[in-house]
């Protein structure tokens, strides 16, 4: 089963538009301008908390800017996980990456403290199917106690405004952020449709697997923490 899914998610990944949506995903933000909004972020959502040797994982990890604003907190036991090797290639810091499915991810039962999903789950090709296997994985990784934490697209007054304004040709020749935020979500349209138009769906399984810590929608996003059941 977890070979059969493999395959289909590596076939998804060299379909066309993948190298479209990269390099749309490269130009939104440089490293630093995303290391300091995952820092920011991270810091809202509590680690101050968590243990400077707990065991990390960064799902959908990408270039790694998670990953390096998690070491510049002081963690110091990190991991990613991504599929894509392009992205993967970019990082150079001192976690272990690895290139792997979220839905079948290489860590042992019970072996990690925290996982994070920043901006991935969205891309998940079905609903509520494979939300579900990758929230099941996590849970199975995670030790008792351990958390989940969630920082996805969701339906706000700010997001439909973001979207609105990114119709607008004038104002994408003006921003090249705003340019970039269109390509990506031109790339991705088919399961970013599907996920925001989920909401219930997508907070009912996730607090099936993990009773939450914080939970807040705003400034077109979801974040959420949660512990292991």
């Amino acid at each position: 089963m977890r070979e059969a899914r493999a395959l289909e998610v590596e076939r998804a990944a060299a379909a066309p538009g993948s190298a479209a949506w990269e390099a749309a995903y490269l130009r939104f933000e440089t490293s630093e301008e995303e290391i300091r909004k995952f820092t920011a972020r991270l810091e809202a959502l509590g680690q101050a908390s968590w243990p400077r040797s707990a065991e990390l994982v960064e799902l959908f990890c990408g270039r790694g800017g998670g990953l390096v604003a998690l070491e510049r907190l002081g963690f110091t036991e990190l991991e990613g996980v991504d599929l894509s090797p392009t992205l993967l290639a970019r990082y150079s810091g001192p976690a272990r990456c690895h290139l792997a499915d979220c839905r079948a991810l290489p860590f042992a039962d019970a072996s990690k403290d925290v996982l994070l999903a920043q901006g991935g789950l969205h891309h998940l090709a079905l609903l509520p199917d494979d939300l579900e296997l990758t929230l099941a994985e996590a849970s199975r990784v995670l030790r008792p106690g351990g958390r989940f934490v969630a920082v996805e697209p969701w339906r706000t007054p700010f997001l439909a405004l973001v979207h609105a304004a990114s119709r607008v040709p004038f104002a994408r020749a003006l921003s090249s952020k705003l340019d970039a935020f269109a390509v990506m979500v031109e790339h991705e349209r088919e399961t970013y449709e599907r996920w925001l138009a989920a909401p219930g769906e997508i907070l009912a399984r996730l607090e099936r697997h993990f009773a939450p810590e914080r939970r807040a929608t705003r400034w077109g996003k979801l974040a959420f923490v949660g512990r292991k059941r």
